[in-house]
């Protein structure tokens, strides 16, 4: 189970985070797909090592085109103000994004600075993978 294998690895690196949250999908891919398979992943961390796991606290507040094909530039450009976190759930908080695949990191710095700009303490970040070589061009 991925969610055990992120728990092991999460432990071992004794991070001190308050709260879990996926990268969010878009409405529109959400609808299109029916769910967030990062969610899938990160709910069950969560609740594993008995952390808050809030889907709503960072949303995608805008479509953004798929990353594949996009070099390191165009991935930061790309999704630069493309997230949004709110400070009623982010206020001081220490969060942990959850991500399935980490290729430049152009969306966890993204979804970094929305939280910060919410008013976290702290944002740590987590995939699952992460692509190797110069596979986004």
């Amino acid at each position: 189970m991925i969610a055990g294998w992120l728990t092991e690895l999460y432990l071992r690196e004794k991070w001190d985070v308050t709260m879990v949250v996926p990268v969010p999908l878009s409405e529109a891919r959400l609808l299109q797909r029916g769910f967030n398979q990062v969610a899938l992943i990160s709910a069950p961390f969560a609740q594993t090592l008995g952390l808050r796991h809030d889907e709503k606290a960072l949303i995608r507040n805008r479509d953004t085109k798929s990353q594949v094909g996009l070099d390191a530039t165009a991935r930061l450009q790309n999704v630069r103000g493309a997230f949004q976190g709110f400070p009623q759930q982010i206020q001081g908080q220490r969060v942990l994004v959850v991500d399935d695949l980490y290729t430049t990191g152009a969306t966890m710095s993204a979804c970094a600075e929305a939280l910060l700009d919410a008013g976290a303490e702290a944002v740590y970040g987590l995939t699952v993978g992460r692509a190797r070589g110069k596979v986004y061009t």
